[in-house]
């Protein structure tokens, strides 16, 4: 134990200031659970090769606050000050703050991982899971070289030679690959993530390092005995989910999520040069998405048929480690024919990523009002849950799905919780297909649960504290300022509206005000280089030569 001490005299009628620093400086971490299989267990951070001790964070970092928090300050001024919903701001930015919590950690070579949440002591379920980070979107947005760098470790460590992109990865990255399970909707998801960091940083060089493998996971879905054996475009096998079960036949949160893949992947293979492969993929996309309006939308959503497979035999070895139903013959934890809340979410990706709809658009926004007219509660007391209350008395909700017909008489484990990430996931559903009311109203049922009050503001839960799938807010900055951005081809776009809009695109940051005539883009952080320039109602400026726009600068554009 020690003290410190600082002499100062304060004379009468006056105060003085006096600040104190608490540096720190633990170079090892230890990996997710230590192992006893030869390989060393202890993890660098990275902040130990930027620093040599304590002394020397001091040394570094003190000077540099005042710089450090007057950008931190500008940043939040920058992104309060805009025309967002108040309620979209506080969520958007108080769910950013999970990057800075005991969530995540960088290894010593800069690249970035993250439990799914944490407990009061320790990180809770490990390995940068894939079906949970699907639905975040703060990182790609705000700090896209720590986003590559999880697609990195995924296709650069995570997929083995088959194509199976392990749900959970190892550490260190000797053991990327020893959890040995997939997860169908963890898999697609993660193409469609490569697809949007590679659009928003304009990564060529990254692309092509990981396409092989990045092909070989779309691939993974037509081995004999996989989710799509007879490549049809309808996943229908054995498919681990969020929801830690196995679904069986097709289902929309599977089977959209599959679509999704297809897109993005017939993008980056045009764009790789390998024409076949996109020319199947897109016959796969346009095959699935007619099949899944037809034989999967019941006229006001999307359901599941279950489908058990006649033998174990017809299930790929590779998919059947954590199998939780005994009975494949008639299997446990099943959909059904259940309102899922979050059964779009591989449209609510695509929209993000600007892939356009998946599948019918009528049906899309016909499947958000009823996911409010089944799973919307004005209150928690009438309805039973088994499981973790995350909401509470009259606090207001989506639940995770509604059965108004047959029920299951096992469904998935969660489906009578309301969990934040799924209920963000809805909700910028509604806000891009102009159900704004809606989309508004369950955003701001959230934010009053955490309403530092009843919650702490800054974690919303899940599975642990902090937890990553709550970044899905982040989308609905996205959604409502119609943001879109490639570096690839230099263009951005956004929709028109009246009035302050913050975007980012993961290097650089700034503010787009329009009015009747003219749009003011602002750059407060990196720079911006641009061939063009639209808004969604079909205005388009294209320039001669590329407009660079740099940190303090702004460029006045006519659109009229």
């Amino acid at each position: 134990m020690g003290s410190l001490a600082v002499e100062v005299t304060v004379p009468a009628n006056s105060s003085r200031e006096v600040t104190f620093y608490l540096t720190w400086h633990f170079p090892n971490r230890m990996s997710w659970s230590p192992l006893d299989d030869g390989i060393d267990n202890r993890l660098t951070n990275y902040y130990a090769t930027q620093y040599a001790d304590a002394w020397d964070v001091a040394e570094k970092v003190i000077p540099q606050i005042p710089e450090l928090e007057g950008k931190s300050l500008q940043f939040v001024n920058s992104f309060v000050n805009s025309d967002l919903p108040d309620v979209v701001k506080e969520a958007a930015l108080y769910n950013s703050s999970t990057l800075r919590t005991q969530t995540c950690f960088r290894t010593a070579d800069g690249k970035f991982f993250g439990w799914e949440g944490t407990s009061n002591v320790g990180g809770i379920c490990h390995g940068s899971c894939t079906h949970v980070w699907n639905y975040e979107q703060a990182t790609a947005f705000l700090f896209s070289g720590l986003s590559r760098s999880m697609r990195e470790v995924e296709y650069g460590h995570a997929t083995d030679d088959l194509g199976m992109l392990n749900f959970r990865v190892g550490l260190p990255l000797e053991r990327a690959t020893y959890f040995d399970r997939t997860a169908a909707d963890g898999q697609m998801g993660s193409i469609m993530r490569m697809y949007r960091d590679w659009q928003l940083s304009g990564d060529d060089e990254l692309l092509l390092k990981l396409w092989p493998n990045v092909k070989k996971a779309m691939e993974y879905c037509w081995i004999e005995g996989g989710w799509d054996a007879d490549k049809d475009g309808v996943m229908d096998g054995c498919q681990h989910n969020t929801m830690d079960v196995q679904y069986f036949g097709p289902n929309p949160q599977m089977g959209i999520w599959y679509l999704g893949a297809l897109r993005a992947s017939e993008e980056m293979a045009r764009y790789t040069g390998d024409v076949k492969f996109a020319k199947t993929c897109r016959k796969l996309f346009e095959k699935g998405s007619k099949w899944i309006d037809e034989n999967l939308f019941n006229g006001e959503y999307y359901i599941h048929l279950i489908e058990a497979p006649e033998s174990i035999d017809d299930i790929a070895p590779s998919l059947l480690k954590g199998l939780e139903s005994k009975d494949l013959g008639n299997p446990d934890y099943q959909l059904g024919e259940g309102c899922l809340v979050d059964q779009l979410v591989g449209q609510y990706l695509a929209h993000i990523c600007g892939l356009g709809y998946l599948t019918d658009e009528q049906n899309v926004k016909t499947t958000l009002q009823s996911i409010m007219k089944y799973n919307y509660r004005d209150d928690s007391n009438s309805d039973f849950n088994s499981m973790r209350s995350f909401v509470l008395g009259d606090e207001k909700s989506l639940v995770m799905a509604s059965y108004p017909g047959d029920r299951p008489k096992h469904p998935f484990p969660y489906f009578t919780e309301a969990m934040t990430g799924f209920e963000y996931t809805a909700a910028v559903g509604m806000l891009y297909e102009g159900q704004t009311e809606d989309g508004l109203l369950n955003i701001k049922n959230i934010r009053d649960r955490y309403d530092g009050l009843k919650r702490n503001p800054f974690n919303e839960a899940e599975c642990g504290h902090n937890y990553a799938r709550a970044m899905a807010s982040w989308g609905a900055v996205v959604a409502l300022s119609g943001f879109q951005y490639s570096a690839v081809d230099q263009s951005m776009a956004f929709a028109p509206f009246e009035g302050s809009m913050f975007w980012s695109n993961g290097s650089a940051w700034g503010v787009c005000t329009q009015s009747d005539s003219t749009v003011e883009l602002s750059v407060a952080h990196g720079s911006l280089l641009l061939s063009s320039f639209s808004l969604t109602d079909a205005t388009q400026l294209t320039f001669e030569k590329p407009l660079k726009i740099q940190a303090g600068e702004k460029a006045v554009l006519d659109i009229r």
